[in-house]
């Protein structure tokens, strides 16, 4: 077919693991960005294989191939995710680095796209083991790059010095996840202050100190 000679990268591997460099990665940029665009703009029920192949150019045995299932697509486009993010603020102080954060998640889901496209991957992960883990690996890879800003403001003295840094990250971005994603609230920068504003307090008041076994 024509669309196959195009694009045609059919080899053995892993789901949406290609090659860095050349044809292989030109594929997976097209095919991520039509996965995100579908996402985007009709959630994970309407990711087609065969749509997204043709909306990315690309022979729809290659991406069944690479990815296997609209799951792998989305596991997929997490990860890339994860490898674009930006790392975390480091602004001097423990109340601007937490109110980056939260202005950061607050821009992130309220954007239309961007929003969009975490509303479905949220949906998907709730359905699906593959997408759940990939979810959480993306996650676990945001919060590995801001619980550094903690670990600064443990070392100034900010707050307690056996603050759990991870934890206290979480606990800035849980207040605007639970409004997007569970009470379908807006979101405002009100919100976001309010956020980082109470987990600093928290944090400040001992809650988030590691138990005494944890490293």
């Amino acid at each position: 077919m024509e669309q196959e000679s195009r694009l045609n990268t059919d080899q053995p591997g892993t789901p949406g693991t290609l090659r860095p460099g050349g044809r292989t990665a030109k594929v997976r940029v097209a095919v991520l960005e039509a996965t995100r665009e579908t996402l985007a703009g009709q959630g994970f029920h309407a990711l087609n294989m065969d749509r997204v192949a043709a909306a990315a150019g690309v022979g729809k045995t290659t991406v069944y191939r690479r990815w296997g299932s609209s799951a792998g697509l989305v596991a997929d486009l997490l990860r890339d995710m994860a490898e674009q993010s930006v790392p975390g603020a480091d602004t001097g102080t423990v109340e601007g680095d937490l109110g980056a954060n939260a202005a950061l998640v607050l821009d992130t889901l309220t954007d239309p796209r961007a929003g969009a496209v975490f509303r479905a991957v949220i949906a998907a992960a709730a359905c699906d083991a593959e997408c759940a883990a990939a979810l959480n690996s993306f996650y676990a890879t945001r919060i590995g790059a801001w619980a550094p800003c903690a670990e600064r403001a443990a070392a100034r003295g900010e707050i307690p010095a056996d603050t759990d840094a991870a934890e206290l990250i979480r606990a800035v971005s849980a207040p605007l996840y639970y409004r997007f994603a569970v009470s379908h609230e807006p979101l405002t920068a009100l919100d976001a202050e309010r956020a980082a504003v109470a987990a600093l307090a928290a944090a400040r008041a001992g809650a988030y100190r590691r138990a005494p076994s944890q490293p």
